[in-house]
């Protein structure tokens, strides 16, 4: 019961440190995304005021001077819009791969040639024009409204201020009412003491300001993500970024059909060579033996027993090597009783001390347990052999559909998947699953190896356990 409320605990605050963590990344996105939008809006808004101040301080005696600074402002506004329509796409297209590993490709349709008649016009796949600065400026103008991509720039380029101004605002207000709030909150003017009505309400407004904040904090990341999904779909109207991510995707999947199918053909062939040149060469010279013995039982029948004894030793270590080879394709325990009593065997058989944590609400798959098993089977075989350390801990956590196990020694560390095949091959056997691997091994230690493998269970039971070993 301890154990369970101390990992509820632990698991409350680590969520609690994991949503503050999250709430200020939101944050930091956010502002950025305020600041990659200042940009195209603020820049055509302030050209196209000065442009037409200066032309209507200009005009100013002329009667129509207002008509003729609307006008100026509308055009040199609309010029410099057209400038930040492109950037401002690009800087979002940049924010959304950074974040979420979204991108969204840029494909733009092909721009007509200008060409001139035999009259001196000049056609631009639109429209004919007598001069070629009119025309190039026009087919830009016609090309630009025609062409999809562009088009959902111009979009986003008006709607990106809004949803920042909207969902940016949101927040902030959260933020500035809350410090507002906390700092400089509603006080009567009656006596100042521990239970007065002053102090009673100073303190109602530092939790409630308090409050704000850490709203403000938590909701941000939700804006991000709200920005990040209007953004595609503005950006992205013909769902080219899901095509793109599809192919990504299945060019992952054959990559790691072929490693399955490589280690599966290296497993078999691994098996093939144990059993020839292990138990099969045992059990032929067993036939053999017993061969001699039955021609040797009526001339020298202590020959043939000596002859017996042999064979019935060969007989045990071929058994010894079958159950091993078994053992390696997969363990019994593992079959019998689960991961966490299999790493627990595998513990005991370590060179090094072990510690093992175990949290699991029921059975994993089979293939999973068994890539689980075998990755952990490398990863103390490697602290055993290379990391000189003393003490390693094995942690397999099980939370929200995601099998979590680290590994970590007190060794010397510098651990690296480019030194051996080992790592390597705890990432291709993960990669089957979709799992990842991620280390951490400075210089001098510790190495902390952390393996992820999405996966689901059938049974809400919940089985938590430590041991040392």
């Amino acid at each position: 019961m301890t154990t369970e409320t101390r990992t509820s605990g632990t698991s409350v605050r680590a969520q609690m440190r994991e949503a503050l963590q999250a709430g200020g990344q939101g944050l930091a996105r956010l502002a950025q995304a305020v600041l990659g939008a200042v940009p195209g809006s603020v820049l055509p808004v302030g050209a196209a005021i000065f442009s037409g101040a200066v032309t209507s301080r200009f005009l100013e005696s002329y009667y129509a001077s207002s008509l003729v600074a609307l006008a100026v402002a509308a055009v040199v506004g609309s010029a410099v819009a057209a400038l930040c329509v492109r950037r401002t796409a690009d800087r979002t297209r940049r924010f959304l791969q950074r974040w979420y590993g979204i991108r969204l490709p840029a494909v733009y349709g092909p721009l007509p040639k200008l060409e001139s008649d035999e009259r001196g016009h000049w056609w631009t796949g639109y429209s004919y024009h007598r001069s070629r600065t009119v025309a190039k400026y026009a087919q830009l103008v016609h090309w630009g409204l025609r062409d999809r991509t562009t088009r959902a720039e111009l979009l986003w380029l008006a709607v990106n201020p809004v949803l920042v101004v909207v969902l940016g605002g949101a927040v902030g207000l959260l933020l500035v009412l809350g410090t507002v709030f906390a700092l400089s909150g509603p006080v009567p003017a009656n006596a100042f003491g521990p239970m007065s009505p002053r102090m009673t309400s100073m303190a109602l407004s530092l939790l409630v300001g308090i409050g704000m904040v850490l709203a403000g904090t938590l909701l941000a990341p939700y804006a991000v993500r709200g920005y990040g999904e209007v953004a595609r779909r503005v950006l992205d109207q013909d769902g080219r970024a899901t095509h793109a991510q599809l192919t990504r995707r299945v060019a992952e999947l054959t990559e790691t059909r072929a490693d399955a199918v490589g280690s599966q053909a290296a497993e078999l062939r691994r098996i093939e060579r144990d059993l020839h040149d292990g138990a099969q060469a045992r059990l032929v010279a067993i036939g053999m033996t017993l061969g001699t013995i039955e021609h040797l039982m009526e001339t020298d029948q202590e020959a043939a027993r000596e002859l017996l004894s042999e064979a019935r030793q060969s007989s045990a270590r071929a058994l010894q090597e079958l159950r091993d080879l078994v053992r390696g394709i997969h363990p019994p325990v593992l079959a019998e009783r689960g991961l966490g009593d299999a790493v627990r065997a595998l513990a005991l058989d370590s060179a090094l001390p072990t510690e093992v944590f175990v949290s699991l609400p029921d059975r994993l798959p089979a293939p999973v347990e068994a890539a689980a098993y075998f990755s952990i089977s490398e990863l103390l075989a490697n602290a055993a052999k290379h990391s000189g350390a003393e003490q390693v801990w094995v942690d397999i956590l099980y939370r929200a559909g995601m099998l979590r196990i680290t590994v970590t020694d007190d060794g010397v560390g510098v651990a690296d998947p480019s030194r051996g095949t080992g790592l390597r091959g705890i990432e291709r056997r993960l990669g089957t699953f979709d799992g990842v691997l991620a280390i951490d091994s400075t210089s001098g230690g510790p190495t902390t190896i952390t393996l992820e493998l999405p996966c689901e269970l059938s049974s809400p039971r919940t089985s938590t356990s430590s041991a040392k070993v």
